[in-house]
């Protein structure tokens, strides 16, 4: 007998990814609003606590299709990285450390003085570190800049991400330390998951260019090879519980300098990565409730102007020495403001690991509903500030 009900359950997803392309598209065209923002506003409205389109739970293979789509752009992140560039630049480094180190200390003493809990103001402020590279990379391409900020920001957003997993791991070891007693598994759950993610990133690195070498394909088009271990990665990474993040980022790292090129058609990987990137934001703000969003507008606000200042303060402090000028360095800051697709999957891997801590750090919701609409058009506008975007797309 044919069941309407589980007909619409069923075509829930595929019709949201629809909708938010259709939105996409015609937001884009008629006043350059940039896609994802689009795409997070169809999520948060249909999401199961909004208008109920979609499923309130999401099952493990679209968390999974999700961190694959998040391991994609990771992949192109760390493959845009130039550590000889930050060798030569070592202030840039600095300028990525004071700006993390300035953001955690005031979104820490804001916590203290909302009466947060030590646990949760330091995970707050460990969360509040990141720069998610997701949104940088997909407003990029979508603007396709280039320049000394698109640079600056695509490093900047990858350096303090990764401090941002170590600081976030170390504090949820020592959550779990202090509610368990076990000092095992609160060592497992931080150092252990960093180094073994680093090891499998690296061995990823190290054997897709050498298979591509012997198939005879590094002068051609390898973004099959990526994709497919990206995809074998990030399952593996997921069913190990390691941290997905950071074996993306150093895959992909390790496979620039290990000089396989890819040329600019392959960046985004075509289609899939579109796609992909449309269920990965749609999925970021659909897990976000309105009540919570409601709840902790006060809070998240206050959040978002604190780590913006301490953000802009860190990398203005250090523009000129680094070989920029001060007005870049604000610009570079101001685009430093993305951070939910980062921040609500690292907690959906914590949640699979069995630490719950999506409730305890609900004041992040409205933070990250804002966040995720905002942040695209401040990078973009930063980027066209910046004079680093084709005229062609100004217009």
């Amino acid at each position: 007998m044919f069941d309407f009900q589980t007909l619409l359950t069923e075509m829930a997803w595929p019709l949201t990814i629809l909708i938010a392309w259709f939105m996409g598209e015609y937001g884009y065209r008629l006043v350059k609003l940039p896609r994802i923002s689009t795409y997070a506003i169809v999520g948060f409205a249909l999401a199961s606590s909004q208008a109920g389109v979609l499923p309130q739970a999401q099952s493990t293979a679209m968390l999974l299709l999700v961190n694959i789509a998040f391991g994609l752009i990771l992949f192109e992140c760390g493959y845009r990285i130039n550590l000889r560039w930050l060798r030569t630049n070592p202030w840039l480094a600095a300028s990525s450390l004071t700006e993390a180190f300035l953001t955690f200390a005031a979104v820490y003493f804001l916590a203290s003085w909302f009466e947060q809990s030590t646990p949760t103001a330091l995970l707050l402020a460990a969360l509040s570190m990141a720069t998610s590279p997701a949104t940088i990379v997909r407003v990029i391409n979508e603007q396709r800049s280039s320049g000394q900020v698109t640079e600056r920001i695509l490093h900047l957003s990858a350096m303090n991400s990764v401090l941002a997993v170590f600081v976030f791991k170390v504090i949820v070891g020592l959550v779990v330390f202090r509610t368990s007693g076990n000092l095992w598994e609160a060592t497992y759950s931080s150092l252990i998951v960093l180094f073994a993610s680093v090891v499998l990133g690296t061995t990823v690195g190290i054997l897709v260019p050498a298979l591509l070498r012997i198939t005879q394909r590094t002068s051609h088009d390898g973004t099959l090879a990526f994709t497919i271990a990206i995809i074998c990665l990030v399952t593996l990474a997921h069913s190990l519980k390691l941290s997905p993040v950071l074996a993306a980022l150093t895959f992909g790292l390790i496979a620039r300098h290990r000089r396989v090129a890819l040329n600019t058609s392959q960046r985004g990987f075509g289609a899939l990565g579109d796609l992909l990137s449309i269920l990965l934001f749609v999925f970021i703000a659909a897990t976000l409730e309105w009540r919570q969003v409601v709840s902790g507008i006060g809070f998240g606000l206050m959040l978002i102007a604190v780590r913006q200042i301490a953000k802009m303060v860190g990398i203005s402090l250090f523009a000129y020495i680094s070989g920029t000028s001060w007005r870049k360095g604000v610009l570079i800051g101001m685009a430093t403001a993305p951070m939910s697709a980062f921040v609500i999957l690292v907690l959906e891997q914590t949640r699979s690991l069995g630490i719950n801590l999506v409730d305890q750090l609900a004041p992040l919701a409205a933070a990250a509903i804002t966040l995720e609409i905002l942040g695209p058009i401040l990078i973009q506008r930063a980027l066209i500030w910046a004079r680093e975007v084709p005229e062609s797309k100004e217009s």
